[in-house]
């Protein structure tokens, strides 16, 4: 999935339709010259509608496409006939995005299935006509109401990918490496830091033609929650991962300080990110032999499933994949049965 058109963020400005104006309108035949009022109501003006599509994978479409304005209503005519009412605009977004005012920063809508539909902003309803206002005082009414006026808001729309394992790491972790050798993915792969500047999915086949998603995001460095390098931006694509895996090479000055920074990063930027499944997977196990590997499980972090593998030398992939299946699949144990 890495592209350059991977846009993840967005905003535009959205005003839905204004409500039509009710009529003033009296009957006039040839047989009921002073007929009594006539007038229809105004139509609906036209919502603005966020619709998941599951064929799209990216904001792209939205990117150059900054002001999306819905049909007004139109107004109501004589005979009692109600004005047409305004189309709705309809923005197809990936699922698993996330609508949000801009000045206010609430959050308006998130789309988690395909087809599902949410109304951002609402039309403005129509206006009555004066055929509403007549009286046994006042059968001729001269006013009507006039239409609900429009909504229009700046909103951010923001794009979390939707994926079973989220990748954690610093840079050059191996985490690109990784994936695209348990997967069919493709990402850039080079020995500088930030080789990754947008997320990559890869679809992980496991035994019995089963598959689980697997999500890589740009290295996390420490004080990303502040806004150091690429991490700040996208944090946000691992809170919708089940099972975070944790990737830390094996020569590593120290593996678990690493772990903490970036458990507490992820501390950070969201809390709720603690809670859930965590899994260890040392990298690069083939620079070490059997004695050091087991001299090193005993410093490993505490309370967190570990693995040694090695993505060039296929060296416990298999055993990764184990652990990782059964951390998406058995939801009702705790982190540390796995």
């Amino acid at each position: 999935m890495s592209s350059p058109n991977f846009i993840d963020y967005v905003k535009i400005y959205c005003r839905s339709g204004a409500g039509g104006p009710g009529s003033i309108h009296f009957r006039r035949e040839k047989y009921a010259p002073k007929g009594g009022p006539d007038g229809g109501d105004g139509g609906r003006g036209g919502h603005i509608i966020l619709r998941g599509n599951a064929q799209l994978w990216t904001l792209l479409h939205l990117k150059y496409t900054k002001h999306l304005k819905a049909q007004n209503g139109a107004p109501g005519t004589g005979q009692n006939c109600t004005g047409k009412q305004g189309e709705d605009l309809i923005i197809e977004v990936p699922i698993g995005t996330v609508a949000r005012h801009a000045e206010t920063g609430e959050k308006m809508a998130e789309i988690m299935e395909d087809g599902q539909e949410i109304i951002l902003l609402k039309g403005g309803r129509g206006g009555l006509g004066n055929q509403h206002f007549a009286t046994p005082t006042n059968q001729a009414p001269r006013y009507a109401q006039p239409g609900e006026p429009f909504e229009e808001a700046w909103i951010i729309l923001e794009l979390k990918v939707l994926a079973d394992v989220g990748l954690v790491g610093f840079p050059n972790a191996g985490k690109s490496t990784l994936l695209s050798v348990i997967s069919a993915a493709k990402p850039e792969i080079a020995d500088y830091p930030f080789t990754t500047i947008t997320p990559n999915l890869g679809v992980v086949r496991y035994r019995d033609d089963r598959s689980f998603i697997v999500a890589d995001i740009p290295g996390i460095i420490e004080g990303a929650a502040e806004g150091k390098g690429l991490g700040l931006r996208f944090l946000r694509h691992i809170e919708r991962n089940s099972v975070l895996l944790f990737m830390i090479p094996v020569d590593s000055k120290d593996i678990r300080k690493e772990y903490d920074i970036l458990l507490n990063e992820l501390r950070k930027h969201n809390p709720e990110l603690l809670d859930k499944k965590r899994l260890l997977a040392v990298t690069k196990a083939d620079m070490i032999d059997e004695e050091l590997k087991e001299a090193m499980s005993k410093e490993l972090p505490e309370g967190i499933p570990a693995v040694f593998i090695s993505s060039v030398a296929q060296q416990g992939l298999q055993e990764l994949k184990d652990l990782l299946w059964r951390a998406i699949t058995y939801e009702d144990k705790p982190k540390e049965a796995f």
